[in-house]
């Protein structure tokens, strides 16, 4: 076993490797960029070297300043985590040629695996079955008109570099296929420098199911099972599960044995993921890709198997067998994970940045694999903690939430508790919009495909997402009018009170608070153990029950509501139901005074202004783009709040904007 190991990456994953490191004696080195400095892998490993700048161009996708930090600590090895240099077959050449070991496959396994099309090749070869398509070299208009005609439409025009959604179209019929393969192509060069496509047949209500592969440099290949992926927001996975649910045993017996195939065709070594595509309907199954790496995922697989993959991939990396032989690895109960980001749903997936003021989570079982000895738990893999930031520069996932049941059934309730009991303060996420899916009724019943998100958007993102109803309003008055954001006690000492208890009369509150930026002003009216709460028309009555911790129960309309209350100063978050209503308690001259107004537009983060789409003097209508901002992985459309003549315009094109810079001024007005 190596003796030290270098982890080439950042957040959880790397924090995920220390751990499994530590158990088998193996010292660990951090590497670290400006904006990690003091981030939670850097704490946790033995060691930690700086690689330079906050991009991760400028440090984490620098392999030769990575390796020389490996020769400089004495590393034996490097572990690439997934993502960033994890695949990257030139990287694992320069490791291997000076004589640090690359933990994971073989530079020819991932150059044989990183195009789609040559991979394809080589799974039909070995008899693993392929989607139907066009994979072949002639790349001109009226050859690939015809191949898409041969396979029938609906066609995906897929880049044979391609990943995470980028250089792909689907298209629906012959009259769309021109327009969409050029958009395709042109994506693909400036993502990939590679314009290939190649022209797969359309599986209407496809799952994404993939095996867990491992091999090893003795001819050993097993699988670990499957994992459904088929939850998934712009190709991007949101909630993944093991074993895939109704899977029949044929099939699974049947997929099972092609992933192993495909690893022996191969002569790879180390932990992989081989992806099929599934008819939802006949279960037939097809060879999507191959990802040469550990995935996100891997965690429900560790939970039905009790096998700690990390722990594999070091033995495999250390020249042992693998652990088991496939008749060895049983596949005991059912496991979720979901992935909890810093973005808001409500704002169409918008990434969020800040600083952690609060994060709970519910009670961790201290066993970190579930299967092995056949009990349920809740694991959190993360990469922050309270008083970490979330930044521009890196993927916004702040943890993995994960669960384990000795059924589907038992991990589905698991799970939702797990999310209703985990808060973060300081930043919006999807929370409630995980916890959405798991109340809806056909994922429940496992009846889910790619498509299952946006059918059913409604139910995941209603019109209140986000938004105190009632409820939430009643427990925010009690919490502030009787002083608990600054007390935190439940029966304050009323001869310190500052209202008009002696004098036996109503005590009124203005309380004006403020949700997702928008205003909620209400009255507040007490008097004795009563609460009256106005706002516009309505009002309501309350009775504060208990304060138990952080959880506060009151009578709302001769009715108990209970709600888990987070608070950092002026800002509340309430937990209640599997909702996270985020609140922040407005006061008058404190610098919450909004300002800006709806014509002065600021960065809502730190970014990139790709392109800009007015200019000074210009009219424009309400809600009319203005901007094109890149943050986070992600471009985003900036819109005029207001109808209007352009007054500033501060930005141009390629300048980078600090958090809440000017971008735009409109002057109020009817445009023309």
């Amino acid at each position: 076993m190596f003796q030290k190991i270098l982890i080439a990456n950042r957040g959880e994953i790397a924090c995920r490797i220390i751990k499994t490191a530590r158990q088998l004696g193996v010292a660990t080195v951090a590497v670290y960029s400006d904006a990690d400095r003091r981030a939670l892998h850097v704490r946790m490993a033995d060691e930690a070297v700086y690689i330079g700048g906050a991009a991760a161009t400028e440090s984490y996708l620098k392999g030769d300043v990575i390796l020389q930090a490996a020769k400089d600590t004495g590393a034996d090895a490097i572990h690439p985590g997934y993502g960033f240099l994890s695949e990257n077959a030139g990287f694992a050449e320069i490791c291997e040629a000076a004589g640090v070991k690359f933990i994971g496959p073989s530079a020819a396994s991932m150059r044989a695996m990183g195009l789609k099309d040559k991979a394809k090749e080589i799974m039909e070869k070995a008899g693993v079955p392929v989607v139907p398509g066009y994979r072949g070299e002639k790349q001109d208009v009226k050859t690939l008109q015809a191949e898409a005609e041969n396979v029938g439409y609906p066609v995906l025009i897929k880049a044979v570099a391609g990943g995470g959604g980028k250089g792909m179209r689907l298209v629906d019929s012959a009259k769309d296929f021109v327009a969409f393969l050029e958009a395709c192509k042109r994506e693909a060069h400036s993502s990939f420098a590679n314009d290939h496509v190649l022209i797969e047949k359309y599986i209407t209500k496809p799952r994404h199911v993939e095996v867990q592969v491992f091999g090893d440099s003795h001819g050993n290949a097993v699988h670990l099972f499957e994992r459904d992926c088929s939850l998934q927001r712009r190709h991007q996975k949101v909630v993944e599960e093991a074993p895939a649910p109704g899977l029949s045993d044929k099939t699974r017996t049947a997929m099972g044995a092609a992933a192993v195939t495909a690893v022996q065709a191969l002569g790879y070594e180390n932990a992989g993921t081989i992806e099929f595509i599934m008819d939802s309907e006949t279960q037939d199954f097809f060879f999507m890709e191959m990802n040469t790496r550990l995935q996100v995922e891997h965690p429900v697989t560790e939970m039905i198997t009790g096998v700690d993959l990390v722990e594999w991939q070091l033995l495999v990396a250390a020249g042992e067998k693998l652990p088991l032989a496939q008749d060895e690895i049983k596949l005991n109960g059912h496991a979720f994970e979901v992935r909890l980001y810093a973005e808001d749903p409500a704002n169409d997936f918008l990434p969020q940045t800040g600083r952690i003021e609060g994060f709970t989570h519910p009670h961790l079982n201290p066993l970190p694999y579930g299967g092995r000895e056949g009990r349920g738990c809740v694991r959190l893999d993360t990469g922050v903690e309270t008083g970490d930031s979330v930044t521009i520069h890196y993927d916004p996932m702040i943890a993995k939430l994960i669960v384990h049941g000795k059924n589907r059934r038992e991990a589905l309730d698991k799970m939702r508790v797990a999310l209703a009991e985990t808060a973060l303060v300081g930043l919006v996420t999807n929370q409630e919009f995980l916890h959405n899916v798991f109340t809806q009724a056909d994922f429940i019943k496992g009846a889910v495909d790619t498509g299952f998100i946006a059918q059913y958007m409604d139910h995941l993102l209603p019109e209140n997402y986000g938004r105190p109803g009632k409820e939430e309003l009643a427990l925010a008055a009690v919490w502030f009018v009787t002083g608990m954001n600054e007390r935190r006690v439940s029966c304050p000492d009323p001869w310190n009170d500052t209202d008009n208890w002696r004098m036996g009369g109503p005590v009124v509150t203005p309380l004006k608070l403020m949700s997702r930026g928008e205003a909620i002003e209400l009255m507040v009216t007490s008097q004795g153990d009563g609460i009256k709460v106005e706002y516009g028309d309505k009002e309501f009555h309350i009775v504060q029950k208990a304060l138990n911790g952080n959880v506060l129960t009151v009578e709302l309309d001769k009715r108990e509501v209970s709600g888990s209350m987070i608070a950092h100063g002026r800002d509340l978050t309430i937990l209640r139901e599997g909702r996270v209503v985020p609140l922040h308690l407005y006061i008058h001259g404190s610098g919450d005074d909004d300002e800006a107004g709806e014509g002065r537009i600021l960065a809502s983060m730190p970014g990139k202004i790709v392109d800009v789409l007015v200019k000074k003097g210009d009219e424009v209508a309400k809600d009319q783009p203005l901007l094109i901002m890149e943050a986070m992985k992600m471009e985003m459309t900036i819109k005029a709040g207001c109808a209007g003549i352009v007054e500033e315009l501060t930005v141009s094109a390629n300048d980078q904007v600090a958090d809440g810079a000017l971008l735009v001024a409109i002057k109020s007005g009817d445009a023309a």
